[in-house]
């Protein structure tokens, strides 16, 4: 994601308090991946499947159905974007700039607050392209709140941390 976003600090800590929120609520003490079939859990495992395809794709429509309209991102860089709209085109210029892009987010955690349709899914998240001196690797974990929408549930808010790079000049300072 290219482009900050105006107010970032208050938007992030807007951001963080939100996803907070939505991790302290979880109705139950342990909401692991493997094994659990609540039909909200199910759900979001399902558009996030779905939204991993659409980015392997490079179908940002796709990406953007997932979302809320209003979703906030925050990417690896700390690069801010609000918006369905901003972020389809951030994506979209990621991908025009380096074609072999793939972000890959898998899930570790979802809990499910049901009596305010907000879900918070915990995961890891690993990318990859090629810069003009190499590939590069970059990983690390993420957050993502996840509210209904017309019954369907989409994601508002993703806040991505890297703890891995590795690849040339890209991960030898901070972009």
């Amino acid at each position: 994601m290219t482009s900050p976003l105006a107010g970032s600090a208050s938007a992030l800590g807007l951001v963080l308090a939100t996803l907070g929120l939505a991790g302290c609520a979880a109705h139950t003490p342990s909401s692991g991946v493997a094994g659990n079939v609540d039909p909200a859990r199910q759900a979001i495992l399902a558009a996030r499947a779905r939204s991993n395809a659409a980015i392997a794709a490079h179908d940002t429509a796709a990406i953007a159905r997932e979302w809320m309209p209003d979703v906030h991102v925050v990417s690896s860089a700390s690069a801010q974007n609000a918006g369905a709209d901003a972020n389809a085109a951030s994506m979209a210029a990621a991908f025009a700039r380096r074609p072999d892009t793939k972000w890959v987010r898998t899930p570790v955690r979802v809990r499910v607050f049901d009596a305010w349709q907000v879900a918070s899914e915990e995961g890891e998240w690993v990318g990859t392209w090629t810069e003009p001196d190499g590939p590069v690797r970059i990983s690390g974990t993420y957050l993502a709140q996840w509210r209904t929408l017309r019954g369907a549930w989409r994601i508002q808010a993703e806040v991505f941390v890297p703890v891995r790079c590795e690849g040339g000049a890209f991960c030898a300072t901070h972009p």
